[in-house]
């Protein structure tokens, strides 16, 4: 049975080192989107805290912590799918936390977890220069995750200059690529939109990508990007925010992901 149109949310938030505040203008906005009708929604990249690092690691919590819980409460209260878009989980390294997304059902139940598997090591100018791994203990599986509304691929932030990545992602079944980011200003304005799009077209699925924007208090980078976005298999932008905290919505189809890789079946036409 072919499954009907939903109405996916990607929420767009300027979170900082206040957690009580990032947690209430995260649940005004999941609220706010499932009243709009959407039954997929999204939060970006260190939803819960985007602070300074080492009081990152050291507020990490396990799975089954507070953070997990609203998350947990908040989807199973609207009915939505709701993926936590990253939060710190603690790891066995007391260094060194997990960045994880974490997607939940509309009961409330726990469907998948995913642990960031490339980390932001870069040094780009005297502005932009970041170490991830010195506080991030990185994942390792490749996470597809089953839901009614479709499969769901889960990918984190820089995750997405990897696209091989996806292709797993693809090979694994995923309709849907999500990609919850705190892209940098200085790369999120040249490369942001245009690697989005190449991972939706190259893999033929919608992508819902929730961003971080303006300016966080982690005492280095910091200002990020927002723009997040909604992309369909075919490349099309359909929804995309600008610098501001907020909700955008767009339609995904399924029917729109058949017709595209039956039109141009490129995983049947790989070579390698």
């Amino acid at each position: 049975m072919t499954r009907k149109p939903f109405l996916a949310a990607a929420i767009q938030l300027t979170s900082t080192s206040d957690e009580k505040r990032n947690w209430q203008e995260a649940e005004a906005l999941v609220r706010e989107a499932a009243g709009a009708g959407a039954r997929f929604i999204a939060t970006p990249e260190n939803t819960n805290f985007l602070g300074p690092h080492d009081e990152k690691v050291r507020l990490a919590e396990p799975l089954g912590g507070s953070t997990c819980a609203r998350f947990a409460r908040l989807a199973r209260e609207c009915r939505v799918h709701l993926l936590l878009g990253s939060f710190n989980e603690r790891s066995k390294n007391p260094q060194r936390c997990h960045n994880t997304s974490v997607l939940f059902s509309p009961a409330g139940e726990r469907i998948a977890v995913y642990r960031k598997i490339h980390l932001f090591d870069i040094d780009l100018s005297d502005d932009v220069r970041f170490l991830e791994s010195k506080t991030i203990e990185p994942g390792r599986n490749v996470v597809v995750a089953p839901s009614d509304l479709g499969a769901v691929g889960l990918s984190i932030c820089y995750d997405l200059r990897f696209p091989e990545l996806y292709r797993e992602l693809r090979s694994g079944g995923a309709e849907l690529l999500c990609v919850p980011s705190a892209f940098t200003w200085t790369t999120g304005k040249d490369h942001w939109e245009v690697l989005l799009r190449a991972r939706a077209v190259e893999n033929q699925c919608f992508v819902v990508a929730a961003a971080q924007c303006g300016r966080h208090d982690d005492r280095g980078l910091r200002e990020s990007w927002g723009h997040s976005a909604i992309i369909d298999p075919w490349g099309n932008v359909l929804a995309m925010a600008e610098e501001n905290p907020g909700v955008i919505l767009a339609e995904i189809d399924p029917v729109r992901t058949v017709e595209v890789r039956r039109a141009m079946p490129v995983i049947e036409h790989r070579r390698l």
